[in-house]
């Protein structure tokens, strides 16, 4: 039982207290060690992309910028998904550090197919990958199609990214019992992440109806390997037990959600200049959210008429996008959405204040719960 915790699990005020302030400044470790990992793996294969040619270097330069400045929420979560059981010292902290840091390769992969699919055209401020090669393309003066060359490129930029992640994985240095441990969980997450990236595709072209379509697809496309996945992936590292998994699965399922909600409303309504996105292009792209499935239930049919019309519209101007933002919020879709957020990000809290784990982590997990629903980027 560590300090500050009472018999029945709760903790005093003095040790909450004491242990947020611990957990808090453990974070930025924890993301710094997270970007300390993913640089000197990527100095490595700089240097062996090179020596193949150098003309391979603009690959790894996009391997690493898609990997650079993301909030590294899922090591965090798998981070503290392990240190919250007992058994976690039998594993060394910073070749955990290295092997959840994988994961923010699994997300870059996720992130340059996804922008593809989307034909999204900026990322973090910056263009998207498939848009990035089409313009060194068109500089370079290269034969045939920017557009397809820039496409085939980002394709191939997220399998390599893929490909580093099972490599990081394996040589982070995590001893041979817990990566036995670990592999289940992680090919469950690629093959639930790659399933929801269909299910996405098949739901803008029609499929998968409804809010009830919305929500699948923001399971398994993003909250899955957002919170669950990762939280398991920590289970699994540290040999915790079932009553561990489960706890975890009760706080993943409500905050994954609600992380996804929110990148939903930012995709939106947030600040271009915060979220480095333009917040057109989710309504551009006709992307099916949550969001609009509830404002098309819940307006009339001249409001479906609009919805029809501008969802999906590449060329749809500021008042069109506009009209839109301001249908999502007469219907209510807007409330209802922050409302959900706030409920099960509540749920998930609450699932954390009993979960059988470290204080340390407890800590950590509430203050990752409310970063990942109430964050403006």
């Amino acid at each position: 039982m560590t300090a500050g915790t009472r018999a029945n699990g709760s903790t005093s005020a003095n040790g909450a207290d004491q242990h947020a302030a611990a957990a808090a400044a453990d974070l930025a470790r924890v993301r710094a060690a997270v970007s300390e990992a993913l640089d000197a793996f990527l100095l490595e294969k700089r240097a062996v992309l090179a020596a193949m040619d150098a003309q391979l270097v603009p690959v790894i330069e996009e391997v690493a910028a898609v990997a650079e400045g993301g909030k590294r929420l899922r090591p965090a979560f798998a981070y503290w998904g392990w240190r919250g059981v007992a058994t976690a010292h039998t594993e060394d902290d910073a070749a955990v550090l290295r092997a959840v840091a994988a994961l923010e390769f699994v997300h870059g992969s996720a992130l340059v197919h996804d922008d593809v699919m989307d034909a999204a055209t900026t990322r973090r401020g910056r263009p998207a990958t498939h848009i990035g090669f089409a313009d060194r393309h068109t500089a370079a003066g290269l034969e045939g199609s920017p557009e397809l060359f820039g496409t085939g490129a980002a394709i191939l930029v997220g399998d390599l990214a893929l490909v580093w992640s099972d490599e990081l994985l394996r040589r982070s240095g995590i001893s041979a019992e817990a990566l036995a441990r670990a592999r289940p969980v992680w090919d469950s997450m690629r093959t639930e992440v790659t399933a929801g990236q269909y299910l996405d595709l098949l739901r803008a072209a029609g499929g998968l109806p409804g809010p009830e379509g919305a929500l699948k697809v923001a399971r398994y496309k993003s909250a899955g390997y957002t919170v669950q996945r990762p939280l398991h992936l920590g289970a699994a590292i540290a040999d915790a037990g079932p009553e561990v998994t489960d706890a975890y699965t009760a706080v993943a399922l409500p905050l994954g959600e609600a992380f996804q909600l929110r990148d939903d409303v930012l995709g939106v309504f947030g600040d271009p200049a915060v979220t480095g996105k333009s917040a057109d292009e989710d309504l551009r792209e006709g992307k099916q959210t949550l969001l609009v499935a509830l404002t098309a239930t819940g307006t009339d049919d001249a409001g479906r008429a609009l919805l029809r019309s501008v969802l999906g519209d590449p060329a749809a101007g500021a008042p069109e996008l506009d009209s839109i933002r301001d249908l999502m919020r007469s219907t209510g879709a807007l409330q209802q959405v922050e409302d959900r957020i706030t409920t099960q990000t509540t749920a998930a809290r609450e699932a954390i204040a009993e979960a059988p784990v470290l204080d340390e982590a407890r800590a950590a997990l509430d203050a990752l719960a409310v970063a990942a629903t109430s964050r403006t980027t």
